[in-house]
């Protein structure tokens, strides 16, 4: 044995016991999962090869963990063991398994395949359960298999973990499982986090150990976590099943939650079809997993194979491809998408993760950067699960060789060049040029055809799609250029079809304000905006040229959509937009000025319910919007009147209960005359 070696083994030894520390103590994972386990194979490997090099403290000699400071010692009554990690993410792992377990049995070629209990491969924090007579009194982490931690004030913050086992007076019964969160509890966590500028989570394993081991039982409550059971530990005065797989529907029948995918394989073939099922169905599970675990199912064939070193020979995890590899970051470069939302996009040494071999993940915006510290040249950890976008979830520490810049996003869109903005208090930056940003053109001009704009029939997706790829549309005012010939050259699109939508865009060359406002598609204008705007104003130039103090004047406009629209109209490409569209023969009836204080019904509020005998529900409310009243979708003590037609329902019936004056058209109509 070479000095060399001894120095390998003990920084390898140094480096696991780091990041188990990180990992299974501060909850704060420094590496990915695939780095952790390839670093422990690697120690593995060299003290099989050199069994002088073994120390009894060796991460491969004993169970990672220890106990948080505040939290007290449990010493369990029987060791929380972990299982044997098959990394070969192939079939051949389950064959290989299956030949181990066969020939620690001494079983001979042709005995009959053995039956497995087979489960999926939770990722959260393993927990202990003791329930004595029937009564939860005490749930404990693994810790280091030896001694863990009472946690028992978080675990019953968790709905799913009975506080009472039905029918049941063992004296004592001790559940082993997995406390985990779900993929939407957490995404919904990590939002709350960036909201309120903490600490987000990398990922749902760390979330929820995180919670388990919080101190304060009121702030896990506001974390909602779930609970899955898969073994036993401690148990005294009742009944064994005789099979692994009949002890987890025992526990299911006491009211113990446990997952329904779970199965009795028989064989290699069994297990390995197993782990192909779950594979495809992965990334459509509610959580996260790593793999799937085989456990020999008849408990007496348990006994009889025992444990070697910290690990049961019964059992073994099959895991699957890493969905957390470390690469490099080589550079950061800006997408602009069809929003207008720019999204800081990293650009990586390719690395397999999740299945495939990633090269991009998002960063999400500059200040996910900023609180990551992620720079040009770091090594980072990169997450891909399932079909979600890679994303860049943490840094590795490590020093950098030399002064690196912190990233800062462009004043101005790198695709049109436009400025860029960010609302006050919002998260991201975006391009202000949205009627001549090329990354916006398709989600322009589908939002200009839509019905409650412009109305342009026949404009869809699709057609969208081949006039803007085959170079027929760049911006707004060239729909109004189109020709018969050019659209019937189009696919799919006959004649008749091509002649209807070019008589669709005459058509929609007629229109009233509040509908061409909406149509530009200026952020937080929605239709009641417009017409807020349109009815204040006027006409479009007052609108254009309104500064945002002026445009804070109007009804239901507030400082973030003040600065959308005031910006929106700064930018000359989205004025030259306009005046083009009114060279096309886009045209309006404009008014005076009428902001709602000064309308004869402002202040009041409007229900409209059943069906009129004249006008349409859209033509009777713009109607009263035109005199200033607000018009609601539902009743409240707050409204005015309620217009009732036939088969007016639930909403005349509160009108009534609430004594609100109800009108029919006919009433409606001699209100308006009136004022």
């Amino acid at each position: 044995m070479t000095q060399d070696l001894t120095a390998q083994a003990r920084e390898l030894r140094a480096l696991l016991r780091r990041y188990a520390h990180r990992y299974y103590v501060l909850d704060d994972p420094e590496v990915p999962d695939a780095e952790y386990d390839r670093l422990y194979q690697q120690l593995e490997a060299l003290e099989a090869a050199h069994p002088e090099l073994v120390v009894p403290d060796s991460p491969t000699q004993r169970v990672i963990g220890a106990v948080l400071e505040g939290l007290t010692p449990v010493r369990h009554a029987v060791p929380m063991l972990s299982i044997k990690t098959e990394t070969d993410t192939t079939p051949a792992g389950a064959a290989k398994f299956d030949l181990g377990v066969r020939n620690a049995l001494k079983l001979p070629a042709d005995a009959p395949p053995l039956a497995y209990a087979v489960e999926l491969k939770f990722d959260g924090l393993a927990i202990n359960l003791r329930y004595e007579q029937g009564e939860l009194v005490q749930a404990a982490t693994r810790g280091d298999g030896e001694t863990g931690e009472d946690v028992t004030h978080t675990i019953r913050t968790i709905g799913a973990i009975p506080n009472y086992l039905k029918r049941v007076s063992a004296p004592v019964l001790e559940v082993r499982g997995e406390v985990f969160m779900r993929r939407d509890d957490f995404e919904a966590l990590n939002e709350r986090q960036r909201a309120a500028g903490a600490k987000t989570f990398v990922n749902p394993r760390n979330a929820a150990a995180g919670v388990v081991r919080q101190l304060d039982a009121g702030i896990a409550r506001q974390r909602p976590l779930s609970f899955f059971a898969y073994g036993l530990g401690e148990v005294q005065g009742w009944d064994m099943p005789a099979t692994h797989s009949a002890t987890l529907d025992a526990l299911a029948a006491l009211g113990i939650p446990v997952n329904e995918d779970r199965a009795v394989a028989q064989g290699a073939e069994g297990l390995a079809a197993f782990h192909a099922r779950i594979a495809a169905a992965r990334d459509s599970l509610p959580f996260d997993i790593d793999g799937v675990v085989y456990k020999v199912d008849d408990l007496a064939l348990q006994r009889q194979l025992g444990f070697k070193s910290r690990e049961p020979r019964w059992a073994v995890a099959h895991k699957y491809p890493a969905q957390e590899q470390m690469t490099r970051l080589l550079g950061i470069e800006i997408q602009v998408g069809r929003t207008g939302r720019l999204t800081p996009v990293a650009k990586l040494e390719p690395v397999f993760v999740g299945g495939t071999t990633v090269s991009n993940a998002t960063l999400h915006n500059l200040f996910e950067i900023r609180r990551k510290r992620v720079r040009v040249g770091d090594r980072v950890i990169v997450r891909r699960a399932g079909d979600v976008i890679p994303e860049v979830v943490g840094v590795v520490p490590e020093p950098r060789t030399g002064y690196v810049p912190n990233f800062r996003m462009p004043r101005h869109c790198p695709v049109c060049g436009s400025d860029v903005v960010r609302e006050r208090g919002g998260m991201d930056h975006r391009c202000s040029g949205g009627l001549f940003c090329p990354a916006q053109r398709k989600q322009a001009l589908l939002h200009f055809a839509s019905r409650r704009a412009m109305d342009i029939e026949g404009l869809g997706d699709k057609l969208v799609e081949q006039l803007v790829d085959g170079g027929a549309i760049r911006t707004l005012p060239d729909l109004y250029k189109l020709g018969l010939s050019t659209l019937a050259a189009l696919d799919r699109m006959a004649e008749k079809s091509a002649a209807n939508l070019v008589a669709a865009l005459e058509h929609s060359k007629s229109t009233t304000l509040p509908r061409f406002l909406f149509a530009l598609g200026i952020r937080h204008v929605g239709e009641s905006t417009a017409k807020e705007l349109a009815r204040h104003f006027g006409g479009l130039d007052a609108v254009m040229d309104a500064s945002e103090e002026a445009l804070l004047e109007v009804d239901d406009v507030g400082p973030v959509v003040a600065q959308s629209i005031h910006t929106f109209f700064q930018q000359p490409h989205n004025r030259e937009v306009v005046e083009q569209l009114r060279a096309a023969g886009v045209h309006w009836e404009e008014g005076e000025p009428a902001p709602r204080a000064v309308l004869p019904l402002a202040g009041k509020t409007f229900v409209i319910t059943g069906t009129l005998p004249t006008l349409s529900r859209e033509e009777a409310k713009e109607r009263l919007e035109a005199a200033g009243a607000k018009v609601a979708g539902s009743v409240s003590k707050k409204t005015s009147y309620v217009v009732a037609g036939e088969a007016a329902g639930s909403k005349l019936d509160k009108a009534q209960e609430l004594g609100i004056e109800v009108l029919d058209e006919a009433g409606m109509l001699d209100l308006l005359r009136q004022i």
